[in-house]
C-alpha cells in the first residue's frame, strides 16, 4: 500500500477543442492501465489534480482514475480568458469531452468544491457516460440566489464578493517552492493540511517563467471562477437519472442542498460532522471511502 501511495501517476494528454478554445488537458492516470476508468475526479478552483495525489492513489490498487487539470489550472494549455465570463459553462463543455474520450463503460463522476459542480454540470450532458456521482461540499446555492445570479445587476455585483477580492490579491510569482510552501503552510485555505499535500498542489500549481515560479492558475482566473455564478446547478439536478451522493461540511458549506430535497429523489445528502470546505484535505478517510464506495 505504501508504494501505491508514493508511486506518480502517469501523465496524459486531451486534445479538447470547443467554443472556449483549443488546447490540451492534463490527466493524472491512477491505477491499472489496462482496465477501463472507473472513477473521474475533479479539483477545486485554484488547485489542480495533483493536489489530491495522497487522496486517489491508495485507491489506485482496485480503481483506474482520471484526474484532469481544469482550464486555467495545473498543466493544462487550454486558453482562459475571464474577459464577459458568466458561468462554469466552459469547464462543463471541457468535461464533457473528457467523458466522451473515456474507453469503456459508464465511470463514476467525482468533485470537489467547483469540480463537485462542474462535473455534475457535465453529467446532465453526458448521462450515458456517468454511472454515478459524488460531489464533495459542492459549490451549489439555494435556488433562489442561484436565479438571482442570472439578473444583470447581480452578475456585476459578483465582482465584489469577498473571495473574489482575496483571490486577485494573492500573491502570482515566487523565487522557489520553498519560498511558496513557507508562505501557505498552516495559512488560510491551507491551515491543517498534511505537508504531502500542500507539497503536491504546488509541484502543478507552480510554472517556470521569466519572472520566476508563477501560479498556474492566475489570480483574476481564480477570482472569475467565483464571480461567474450564472450556471444552474439544481437543473442538472433534475435532468439526472443517475444516484447523486453529496457530503457536505458542517462548517463553512458551499452546499445548500437540503436533506431529502425535494423533487430529487436520485440525491443524497450527507453531513461530515467536523467537516470544513477542505474535508477531503483534512479527513481525506471520509472523502476516500465516499470514493470507494461508489466505484466499486
Amino acid at each position: 500500500m505504501d508504494a501505491i501511495r508514493l508511486s506518480p501517476p502517469r501523465r496524459l494528454s486531451l486534445p479538447v477543442a470547443n467554443r472556449w478554445g483549443a488546447g490540451e488537458m492534463n490527466v493524472l492516470d491512477f491505477g491499472d492501465p489496462k482496465r477501463p476508468v472507473d472513477l473521474v475526479f475533479v479539483h477545486a478552483n485554484g488547485f489542480n489534480a495533483m493536489t489530491y495525489r495522497s487522496l486517489l492513489a491508495p485507491l489506485s490498487g482496485t480503481l483506474r482514475i482520471w484526474a484532469p487539470d481544469l482550464r486555467g489550472h495545473g498543466r493544462s494549455t487550454l486558453p482562459a480568458d475571464p474577459n464577459g465570463r458568466r458561468g462554469w459553462a466552459d469547464h462543463r463543455d471541457d468535461l464533457t469531452a473528457l467523458l466522451d474520450a473515456l474507453d469503456g463503460p459508464p465511470a463514476v463522476l467525482a468533485g470537489h468544491s467547483m469540480g463537485g459542480t462542474s462535473a455534475l454540470l457535465a453529467a446532465a450532458e453526458r448521462r450515458d457516460r456517468v454511472s454515478k456521482l459524488v460531489l464533495l461540499d459542492p459549490v451549489i446555492w439555494r435556488r433562489w440566489v442561484v436565479t438571482a445570479f442570472h439578473l444583470p445587476l447581480l452578475d456585476r455585483l459578483a465582482s465584489r464578493i469577498p473571495l473574489v477580492k482575496s483571490a486577485r490579491r494573492r500573491r502570482a510569482v515566487f523565487d522557489s517552492r520553498a519560498q511558496a510552501m513557507a508562505a501557505y503552510s498552516g495559512r488560510g485555505a491551507f491551515r491543517g493540511w498534511p505537508e504531502i499535500m500542500l507539497a503536491d498542489y504546488l509541484s502543478d500549481g507552480l510554472i517556470e517563467t521569466d519572472e520566476g515560479l508563477t501560479l498556474a492558475c492566475p489570480p483574476e482566473w481564480e477570482a472569475s471562477n467565483y464571480a461567474s455564478q450564472s450556471h444552474d446547478p439544481w437543473k442538472a439536478l433534475k435532468r439526472l437519472d443517475r444516484p447523486v451522493r453529496i457530503l457536505k461540511a458542517e462548517a463553512g458549506s458551499t452546499c445548500h442542498v437540503p436533506g431529502n430535497p425535494r423533487g430529487l429523489p436520485r440525491v443524497a445528502v450527507e453531513t461530515v460532522h467536523g467537516g470544513t470546505h477542505f474535508f477531503p484535505m483534512l479527513q481525506a478517510d471520509v472523502a476516500r471511502d465516499a470514493l470507494f464506495d461508489a466505484a466499486v
